[in-house]
């Protein structure tokens, strides 16, 4: 726990540097990550939505202020 509170202190610059490096730990294991079959058929769904012309789409602002009421 206390490298958490070490890490919450730290500048943003630092922070995203951190951040950097994880990523780059990480991205090339991506081949390794197993994809839930749900999410695979959630998927799945939403593309023959866009290519059957069903799919609504809205704007980045709306879809922010979405989330935020959403979790508020």
């Amino acid at each position: 726990m206390s490298a958490f509170i070490e890490i919450k202190n730290l500048p943003l610059h630092e922070k995203l540097r951190m951040m950097e490096a994880l990523w780059d730990g990480i991205a090339p294991l991506e081949s390794e990550l197993e994809v839930p079959q749900w999410h695979m058929d959630l998927l799945d769904e939403r593309e023959q939505r866009i290519q059957d012309g069903k799919a609504e789409f809205i704007d980045w602002e709306t879809a922010k202020q979405q989330i935020k009421d959403a979790i508020s």
